[in-house]
């Protein structure tokens, strides 16, 4: 079983990070990230890494699955889910509070939800069973496995015969169940006005091209990272190594970029209201207050909670 954690999540550019790392060193925690692109070596300036921001005041904050993976390679949900579940528990066992910190939405649902992602073979002789029984029924016995909070679930009867044929497979292989518990969690998202938010955008690409951002991407292909690759870990990569190879010129490359990022950030907030519709508890926190304040009102939640 886990203690519970604090998660730290929000669209590109509001500053969790930041406030993570501040958090951590009040609490003496350890921060996970939960960001699908910062796991590979070499791509830091366009995943936003920041290494620097985890010293605070002289003080290293702990940091875990960053640049742990290899450019060029696949790295999916599965494998963050079997690494984070680990170091997740090793940190808990050290009397420590963990911090799950990111963006990406798949990876922290695939932590607090429990992801089972090993293929479930169809359980004839158990649907067979099941058909006697009515829906309200099929629901409480799943409740019986764990928390409904993915209400997608019970929505139809298939759903519920496939979502119980999992229970009952990893009750039969208890093994798998190590990785796949649900992670219980205070949950901290980061909002705020959207033309702020959208400034924060733009000012923040500027600054990254300026720090060299397409050097790292032609230092990538120089290293033998194929174009293709690039190009599917999206925004950054894809539109300057569209760029890079005259398919668009500087200016197009800019704009194109920066709407994709806007667009990108507003696909974050759907996923993370669906997680709320799933049945999470997303405390909001402005964006636009003080790191101090912002500090403050987390600490007031986790003491109260």
């Amino acid at each position: 079983m886990f203690e519970q954690i604090i998660t730290i999540l929000g669209p590109t550019a509001t500053g969790k990070t930041n406030v993570a790392v501040a958090l951590a060193k009040e609490l003496d925690a350890e921060i996970v990230s939960a960001d699908s692109r910062q796991v590979y070596r070499g791509m830091d300036i366009g995943t936003g890494k920041d290494i620097a921001e985890y010293q605070i005041d002289g003080v290293q904050i702990p940091y875990h699955l960053i640049d742990i993976a290899e450019p060029g390679v696949e790295y999916n949900v599965f494998q963050y889910q079997q690494t984070a579940i680990p170091i997740i528990k090793d940190i808990q066992r050290q009397d420590k509070t963990v911090i799950l910190c990111g963006g990406s939405g798949m990876y922290i649902d695939a932590l607090l939800k429990g992801y089972k992602l090993f293929p479930v073979p169809e359980n004839s002789a158990l649907r067979v069973e099941w058909e006697s029984r009515s829906d309200a029924e099929l629901e409480t016995l799943l409740s019986s496995f764990r928390p409904l909070h993915n209400k997608t679930d019970i929505e139809t009867r298939e759903r519920l015969y496939k979502a119980l044929e999992i229970e009952y497979y990893y009750q039969d292989h208890p093994e798998l169940s190590a990785i796949s518990q649900a992670v219980p969690s205070i949950i901290f998202g980061f909002c705020g006005d959207r033309n702020l938010i959208r400034s924060k955008i733009t000012a923040r690409l500027k600054q990254r091209l300026k720090e060299g951002m397409i050097n790292e991407v032609q230092q990538l292909i120089n290293q033998g990272v194929s174009q293709e690759q690039l190009i599917r870990y999206g925004l950054e990569y894809k539109f300057i190594t569209w760029y890079l190879t005259g398919k668009i010129d500087y200016q197009t490359m800019f704009d194109r970029l920066n709407v994709a990022i806007h667009q990108f950030s507003k696909r974050q907030m759907t996923w993370f209201r669906k997680m709320e519709r799933d049945g999470f508890k997303i405390h909001w926190i402005d964006i636009s207050l003080l790191m101090e304040k912002k500090v403050l009102k987390m600490r007031e939640l986790i003491d109260n909670n």
